[in-house]
């Protein structure tokens, strides 16, 4: 997004604002990026094993004997893969 499709407004009183009010919006906006990259992570989860594993109509309110372990061996799956990227990613940075 660049200045020129921003309120005039608000770009003046972003340039207004002290240091520590600055570095406070910055923190405040970086916070809220990594809570909507998890919430992304946990959709794309909860979308991925659940088409995986549910295979019946849910009628009961309950999973099935083998969607259950279905589901939780998905999860376990997904978060390990995401922890070794997150770990190479960690390892490339460092270099």
């Amino acid at each position: 997004m660049d200045q020129q499709s921003l309120d005039p407004q608000l770009v003046e009183g972003v340039k207004n604002m002290s240091a520590k009010d600055k570095q406070d919006l910055n923190t405040f906006i970086q916070a809220e990026g990594q809570k909507a990259q998890i919430q992304s992570t946990i959709h794309g989860l909860t979308d991925t094993c659940f088409r995986k594993c549910i295979t019946s109509k849910i009628s009961a309110g309950k999973l099935d004997r083998y969607e259950e372990p279905c589901m939780q061996s998905c999860v376990d799956r997904y978060m390990d893969a995401n922890m070794v990227v997150i770990k190479h990613l960690e390892q490339m940075r460092s270099q």
